[in-house]
C-alpha cells in the first residue's frame, strides 16, 4: 500500500499468526515487531535486505516475545539499525519476560536471547541494545512520520503502543485488535486488563470513526474500523464462555464453535482459556 511518502508491506508469521510491518520512504526502511522465532527473523531479515534500502529502525510495539524474539538476528542482520521502544515501561517489560523465561527455561530454544550476564557474556544486551524514545512521533531517515501512542491503560500486555501514519491513513494497533486469530486472554490478562481493553476499544471507535482508516492489527489481515466491534464481540462472547463453561473442555468447544475459522486455537485461545477457567475456580 502506497501514498505520499510512505509505503508499508506486511510479513506475516507462522508462529502466533504475528505481524511484522516493513515502511519504505523510497530511501530507508523501518521494521515494527519481529516475529516469534529466529528462524522466520531470519526469513524477514532476508525480505528486508531484497529491498536493498538501509533499514535504520527496528520498533517494538510491546513486551510480548511474539513481537521481539527476532531482535538478535534483525540486530546481527542490520548492525546499524537501532532498537526502539516508546517508553522506558516496555523496554522493562522485554528485559522482564525475558529473564522469567530464562528462568523457565523456554529461552533454551532461544540461547541467543538469553540475557546477557556475568554468567552468560555472549547473552544479549537488553540494556545497551534496546533504546527509548521518549517522543511521539519517529522520522524516517529522507522523510515520513509515524505517530506514536503509549499511554494506554494495561489490556493485552501492561504497556502496548500504537502507530498512526497520516500518509498511509493507517492505524497499527499492536495487540488491541487481532483479525481472524484467537486473542490473548492468557496470563497477565486478568478481568480489569479486559475491561481497559473494551474501554481503548470503545476510545478506537469513536475517535476514528467516518476517517477510513485502515486497520493493521498485531495478528491476522488488514481490515477497517468494524475490525474494533469485532474484538469487542470476541472478548465478550469470551467473557460469557468462562462465566458459564463448567469445564476447560467446554469452554474450548464453545469459543471454537463461535469462531471456527479463527488460527491459534491450540495456543491462544486455550492458554486464554486455562488462565480464565483457573481464575474461576480460585474465586
Amino acid at each position: 500500500m502506497a501514498n505520499n511518502h510512505l509505503t508499508v508491506e506486511v510479513f506475516k508469521g507462522k508462529a502466533a499468526s504475528v505481524n511484522s510491518y516493513l515502511f519504505s520512504n523510497g530511501q530507508s526502511l523501518l521494521v515494527m515487531d519481529v516475529l516469534r522465532s529466529s528462524e522466520e527473523a531470519t526469513q524477514l531479515a532476508d525480505f528486508i535486505k531484497s529491498k536493498q534500502l538501509p533499514l535504520t529502525t527496528i520498533f517494538i510495539t510491546h513486551g510480548h516475545p511474539d513481537h521481539y524474539t527476532g531482535m538478535d538476528v534483525l540486530k546481527k542482520a542490520f548492525p546499524e539499525a537501532e532498537i526502539l521502544v516508546a517508553t522506558a515501561e516496555v523496554k522493562q517489560d522485554i528485559i522482564g519476560f525475558s529473564q522469567w523465561m530464562e528462568s523457565v527455561g523456554w529461552l533454551d530454544a532461544e540461547p541467543n536471547l538469553k540475557p546477557k550476564s556475568a554468567e552468560n557474556p555472549s547473552g544479549f544486551d537488553y540494556d545497551q541494545h534496546i533504546n527509548v524514545l521518549n517522543a511521539n512521533t519517529i522520522t524516517l531517515q529522507g522523510g515520513g512520520t509515524l505517530e506514536i501512542k503509549s499511554d494506554y491503560h494495561s489490556a493485552e500486555a501492561e504497556h502496548l503502543t500504537t502507530v498512526y501514519s497520516q500518509d498511509l491513513n493507517a492505524l497499527f494497533t499492536s495487540d488491541f485488535c487481532y483479525n481472524g486469530v484467537h486473542l490473548w486472554l492468557g496470563q497477565g490478562v486478568d478481568t480489569q486488563h479486559i475491561q481497559n481493553w473494551k474501554a481503548e476499544l470503545q476510545n478506537f471507535k469513536q475517535k476514528y470513526a467516518d476517517t477510513g482508516v485502515t486497520i493493521y492489527p498485531g495478528h491476522g489481515d488488514s481490515s477497517d474500523t468494524k475490525l474494533f466491534d469485532v474484538v469487542l464481540s470476541y472478548i465478550s462472547d469470551f467473557e460469557a464462555t468462562i462465566q458459564h463453561a463448567e469445564t476447560k473442555e467446554v469452554a474450548m468447544a464453545k469459543m471454537q464453535a463461535l469462531y471456527p475459522d479463527w488460527e491459534q486455537s491450540d495456543f491462544l485461545l486455550l492458554y486464554s482459556v486455562d488462565y480464565h477457567m483457573g481464575l474461576k475456580a480460585a474465586n
